[in-house]
């Protein structure tokens, strides 16, 4: 049987990042996909926020996708895919790892390229979505997924060591474990319009979508987070400028 750790005061698969500013909070979320979808509400309206959701529920293509309340677009200019993968909610996006850097792959940006960004009409600080074919292969050392704010310091939302680390029970039938995931990120240090997300596994076919879940917190609305005694799953990151959590899983 597979247990889960807890991090960020008691919210379930919600990970405590850092304090980037005074009395600013990112937290990440990084869980399959209806607990996901349920830490990422909880989140927004116990900030007192409200949660928009956009399910990509149509077939599309290109570069550059108008989803009304925000624009699709693809980080290296490519067109990837577009179509259905798994039990995820709607279509995703193909967003294939690709990029320079090396073994370890210490610099997130090497990748950016590869990823897809969100641009808002409205101002948003949280955004979440799912994310399939993650951590089926090119764990030497770690596959690492980020989302970053307006081209701000990479966030780190999940990270795994071995292929276990990526499977989640699927929404269809939660008996049975798939990879098939949801990630999110939140930061109440201000309002933003450009969310980007990409991942570091070269050779994973990485996908990206089914929904997306947004919204704008107030400023400082999230519970402010002190780090305690680093444990072996916390990651430093960013130049030590950013602490992330990884959720274990374990036999």
């Amino acid at each position: 049987m597979k247990a889960k750790k807890l991090f960020a005061g008691g919210l379930a698969g919600v990970l405590l990042a850092s304090a980037t500013a005074a009395n600013a909070t990112i937290l990440t979320v990084f869980d399959g996909i209806t607990d996901g979808v349920a830490d990422f509400d909880s989140t927004v309206t116990g900030a007192g926020g409200t949660v928009g959701v956009d399910v990509w529920d149509t077939a599309f293509s290109g570069s550059s996708i108008d989803r009304g309340d925000y624009v699709i677009t693809q980080n290296d200019g490519g067109t990837g895919f577009a179509s259905s993968y798994g039990t995820l909610t709607g279509t995703a996006i193909g967003i294939n790892p690709s990029g320079g850097g090396s073994i370890p792959r210490t610099d997130p940006m090497d990748y950016f390229g590869s990823g897809i960004t969100f641009t808002f009409d409205s101002a948003v600080n949280a955004v979440g979505f799912e994310v399939g074919d993650w951590a089926t292969c090119c764990t030497d050392p770690t596959t690492d997924l980020f989302i970053s704010f307006d081209g701000g310091a990479p966030i780190l939302v999940a990270s795994a060591s071995t292929n276990a680390e990526g499977l989640f029970p699927s929404q269809a039938d939660p008996s049975i474990d798939v990879f098939e995931i949801f990630v999110a990120a939140f930061d109440d240090s201000g309002e933003f319009t450009e969310v980007s997300f990409w991942g570091n596994g070269i050779g994973e076919v990485l996908v990206a979508g089914g929904q997306l879940r947004y919204a704008l917190l107030d400023q400082d609305s999230l519970p402010p987070t002190t780090p305690a005694s680093a444990p072996a799953s916390l990651l430093l990151i960013i130049g030590g400028s950013l602490l992330a959590a990884r959720r274990r899983r374990s036999a």
